[in-house]
């Protein structure tokens, strides 16, 4: 990993690549979501002050959690002076996101436990089916992979 110099006070846009990890796209991007921001030289070149390592670092964190984009962004967006977050930051705003994290953890569980038998019928329309359409109200009339109109039985030829 390249050593940046201390002295060195605001960060090209490689230099933040290399140095975080995040490719350059992901940068610009993080860029117009918000998330990180940057100065213009001369040359119109970006220039990121030495805390865009850390906020790079913060959003890279949240989001292997499952954190999205935009709850990140309002996330740092409370913090004063758009500072860069701390570890008493990270600790009140990890707490918060756990009962979402929960959450998807129960989503992620249920799915797993039906999955078998979701795709073992194949009609996708069970009435215990919680995967696709967990509130099928035709599921509970009919069943199948695809909705025919109920046939009547055959009445007999009196001839």
């Amino acid at each position: 990993m390249p050593q940046i110099p201390q002295t060195l006070h605001e960060l090209s846009v490689g230099q933040l690549s290399a140095r975080s990890g995040a490719a350059v796209s992901a940068l610009h991007f993080y860029e117009s979501k918000g998330l990180i921001t940057s100065s213009r030289t001369s040359g119109n070149q970006r220039r990121y002050s030495r805390d865009a390592l850390r906020r790079v670092a913060f959003v890279r964190a949240a989001q292997r959690v499952g954190i999205p984009l935009a709850t990140i962004r309002d996330a740092l967006a409370e913090l004063p002076d758009e500072r860069t977050p701390n570890r008493e930051d990270w600790a009140r705003l990890s707490e918060a996101w756990r009962k979402e994290l929960d959450d998807r953890i129960g989503q992620l569980h249920r799915l797993r436990d039906h999955l078998t038998d979701c795709i073992g019928c194949g009609c996708l329309s069970l009435e215990t089916c919680v995967l696709s359409n967990p509130d099928d109200i035709s599921g509970e009339r009919i069943t199948g992979s695809r909705l025919m109109p109920e046939r009547k039985p055959p009445t007999e030829d009196p001839a």
